[in-house]
């Protein structure tokens, strides 16, 4: 992303705008946080790192009163606080904008960005002042929107935009940032930049937590790391460089940095396969979702599909699951005839689709991870013929293992574990079901380097053990690395499909997909 470099702020003195000591929080079987500390002070932007499971998201839940420590103390401004609820950490002046974005889709853009402080007329909310007011925020941050359409109508990533909006409008003291970029494309993260800065200026303190390392050298002053739910230290980001902060992340033995070495671009390693595709799409289309595409897939090659937010990756995905009916075309597998319906049927034939939105369309988060990672397992054995508690607890021992699933423990709701762990929950469901074609759709997104090289190392044993697998992300460089072949959509068309050689390179890519042509 090309932004102006960021000038460092002086390490800080003073009082900090919010403090926190000796933070220790404890679940059933997990201890969460031990003796951690944090200090935001004024006027800077500050990074919270660690792997998935160190401990940032249930930190940032103490800091904002969803969870009580069980041990330590927090501030804001030198008076210790001890919140309830969010809204106490709100009219302490915390705001947070947490990574999966909590809005009403059913309301207005204006309805959500004042939501719960509209301006109020003899008692009834004054819909003009709200709109009125919605609208100056709006401009404020650049936002080309018209606040009274309902938020239903916007992508996923202005949804992400206007959470933001929202809690900047609070007169924050502390903005909380949980992963605000991981749904935005360059040109929208470059506008929330942006922002972050403008709100620095003014001298409030953000907390910025990403997995994007060029981010945190772009926007932030300092850094916090947590390693296994302690404090590693806290860095000057002048001070750092982007392999000394991932050794303090995961600790002496640089062994996610030797796995990417390993498996980069391991699509060139193998031919594609002249055998007939297991799966083969042909003119295969949706109205106002992918105009018809041609795609083959065949056993042991990864197919990689690149291209930006709304370019129709996700919607390519669900017609070759049956997620979404198609309009028309044809799915062939194994050569014949293929009718997909439904879920159901894809699964009939060892198709397997794992959402990019784990929260909504992947996870029960009210079920422990066995129950879990048995669910399709069940599904497809008919509920007439459950699966003993014997059996299940056998089949989540071995992928808790297998995938190396934190806290090791499948009892635990799968509510309560970190990003990374919970989308190998959603892998460990579908590795179960034997798939013939897997198709991954961001499967890396908003987890840190560990876990994603683990993920990027099980798709390429995957592949050289038979299966057929679409991978969709959003980082060419992970496509380029994982793919035998790629993929490019822009505008909802499938512009290109390139064999993945040395000569195909991040910026042929990017060019493809800016002009739609082949370079």
């Amino acid at each position: 992303m090309a932004a102006p470099p960021t000038p460092r702020t002086p390490t800080p003195t003073g009082r900090p705008a919010l403090e926190a000591r000796g933070i220790r929080k404890a679940f059933p079987g997990v201890l969460a946080l031990d003796d951690v500390d944090l200090r935001l002070f004024p006027g800077e932007v500050h990074a919270l790192m660690g792997e998935n499971g160190a401990g940032k998201s249930t930190l940032i839940k103490v800091l904002t009163g969803v969870h009580a420590p069980d041990a330590g103390t927090v501030s804001v401004d030198g008076s210790p606080r001890r919140f309830t609820a969010p809204l106490d950490a709100q009219h302490a002046g915390v705001s947070t904008v947490y990574q999966e974005v909590n809005l009403c889709p059913n309301l207005s853009v204006a309805e959500n960005v004042l939501i719960g402080r509209e301006p109020r007329r003899l008692g009834l909310i004054h819909w003009s002042a709200l709109r009125e007011r919605a609208a100056r925020l709006i401009t404020e941050l650049e936002l080309d929107l018209d606040v009274r359409q309902p938020l239903s109508a916007q992508s996923l990533a202005v949804r992400q935009l206007v959470a933001i909006a929202r809690a900047v409008d609070i007169e924050a003291k502390v903005l909380i940032l949980d992963e605000p970029t991981s749904s935005l494309d360059r040109d929208e993260v470059a506008q929330l930049f942006a922002l972050v800065r403008r709100l620095r200026d003014r001298g409030v303190a953000i907390l910025f937590v990403t997995h994007f390392l060029d981010q945190v050298f772009d926007l932030c002053d300092r850094v916090t790391v947590l390693r296994n739910g302690r404090l590693e230290g806290e860095y000057r980001i002048d001070q750092l460089t982007p392999v000394s902060l991932v050794h303090h992340m995961v600790g002496s033995e640089l062994r996610t940095l030797d796995a990417l070495a390993q498996t980069s671009r391991t699509g060139t390693a193998a031919p594609v396969p002249a055998e007939t595709p297991f799966l083969s799409a042909r003119g295969l289309a949706r109205s106002g979702a992918v105009q018809p595409f041609d795609l083959d897939v065949h056993r042991g090659e990864v197919i990689g599909l690149a291209g930006l937010l709304g370019s129709g990756r996700t919607e390519a995905a669900r017609l070759l699951f049956g997620a979404d009916h198609a309009d028309a075309g044809e799915l062939r597998i194994d050569g014949a005839r293929a009718d997909l319906r439904s879920p159901r049927a894809a699964i009939a034939r060892r198709i397997a689709f794992c959402s990019e939105n784990r929260k909504e369309e992947g996870l029960i988060p009210e079920l422990t991870v066995r129950e879990n990672i048995v669910l399709a397992l069940q599904a497809a054995r008919g509920w007439t013929k459950p699966l003993s508690r014997a059996r299940q607890d056998e089949i989540a021992a071995r992928w808790t293992e297998v995938l190396d699933i934190r806290p090791a423990n499948p009892e635990v709701q799968v509510r309560d574990l970190s990003g990374g762990n919970q989308q190998k929950v959603l892998l460990a469901r579908w590795l179960l079901t034997d798939p013939e074609l897997l198709i991954l759709d961001e499967p890396t997104r908003g987890i840190d380097i560990g876990a994603k090289t683990e993920i990027q190392k099980l798709v390429t044993r995957l592949a050289a053990a038979g299966t057929a697998v679409v991978f969709i992300s959003a980082e060419i460089e992970e496509v380029l690395r994982l793919s035998h072949r790629v993929g490019v959509l822009r505008d909802h068309r499938l512009v290109a499909a390139l064999r993945n050689d040395p000569a195909l390179t991040p910026d042929r890519i990017l060019g493809t997909i800016a002009t739609g042509a082949v370079s």
